[in-house]
């Protein structure tokens, strides 16, 4: 099922059931997501297999942009936490809202879009590192 402008889709609704992955970290980023019911866990895999929790997207949520703003491969994984229907956002319906957007204020968020995939990556390290040490990582 999808929604259409005119005889094109642009949007597609998705049923993932628990513990389905919906896309993994690294791979390329065709679509962001608007959760409609359920609930997703975004997470990062480290270098050891451990799994780091980012945090979890609920209804009304939105996940998945980054890669179609930067054009970058995932920087995380996600998926259901229960059983989940998401609107997807294909990157041509993305990139036609953009290209209306200022240079500027797109290359802005570029830069800020990079500092914060930086900001994730090492944030996560260190989450690894805590609990490795049995150190708690909220006070």
């Amino acid at each position: 099922m999808g929604i259409t402008d005119g005889n094109k889709k642009v949007m597609d609704r998705q049923v993932f059931a628990i513990d389905q992955v919906i896309f993994r970290e690294g791979k390329p980023g065709n679509a962001a997501y608007v959760v409609q019911e359920g609930k997703v866990e975004i997470y990062k895999t480290l270098s050891e297999g451990k799994e780091v929790i980012l945090g979890t997207i609920d209804a009304g949520g939105l996940f998945g942009e980054l890669a179609l703003v930067d054009n970058k491969p995932r920087m995380a994984s996600a998926r259901a936490k229960e059983r989940t229907v998401l609107i997807a956002i294909n990157r041509q319906t993305f990139e036609k809202k953009m290209s209306g957007s200022d240079r500027f204020i797109k290359a802005v968020l570029r830069i800020l879009l990079g500092n914060y995939r930086t900001v994730v990556r090492r944030a996560a390290l260190a989450e690894a590192k805590l609990k490795e040490h049995d150190i708690p990582l909220d006070g």
